[in-house]
């Protein structure tokens, strides 16, 4: 830890940054353990308990509360971004990623059927898509569905960027 926090001089920044790795490290530990497979992609993707926009977004609030004050324009900047951050984690990017579910559903339960064949072939004037031809329908590419989080996940995450800004001593 020490390592990471000597990369800067700026306590705003290094608490930030500790509160994104840590959260995407625990991320990454906690998908292990549920689904019993390492998958590095946690360490950078969206998604997931805990939340590490929301840790970051928090500790980039506490950090900045401490090192300036509650009562300073820039904590207020802070706060207001944090809110609309979270906001946005559990509602628009929720959203999406629930989305994404249903579509790979349907485009699975349809991909062994003659609908997705006449579907993709619509157009007979045309020779039917290549499979390397990347306009073509894809069968076997998902749309990504770890986009949002829970509001627990958020809120854990949350929790979390407070701790990290809080034991970080202020310089």
């Amino acid at each position: 830890m020490r390592v990471l926090l000597a990369i800067t001089g700026n306590y705003v920044i290094n608490c930030t940054v500790a509160s994104w790795i840590i959260a995407q490290t625990l991320k990454t530990i906690f998908t292990f353990v549920s689904s019993g497979k390492l998958q590095w992609e946690r360490m950078v993707g969206a998604g997931g308990m805990p939340s590490a926009h929301s840790a970051g977004v928090c500790a980039l609030a506490i950090s900045v509360a401490r090192k300036v004050g509650y009562a300073s324009p820039e904590f207020g900047i802070a706060l207001a971004f944090a809110a609309i951050v979270m906001y946005d984690a559990m509602g628009v990017r929720r959203a999406a990623g629930e989305q994404a579910k249903v579509l790979n559903k349907m485009i699975f339960e349809f991909s062994n059927t003659p609908f997705l064949d006449r579907v993709i072939k619509k157009d007979h004037t045309e020779p039917p898509p290549e499979d390397n031809d990347e306009s073509a329908p894809s069968r076997d590419k998902e749309l990504k569905e770890y986009l949002g989080h829970t509001p627990f996940e958020v809120l854990c995450g949350g929790l979390l960027g407070i701790l990290v800004a809080i034991f970080i001593p202020v310089r």
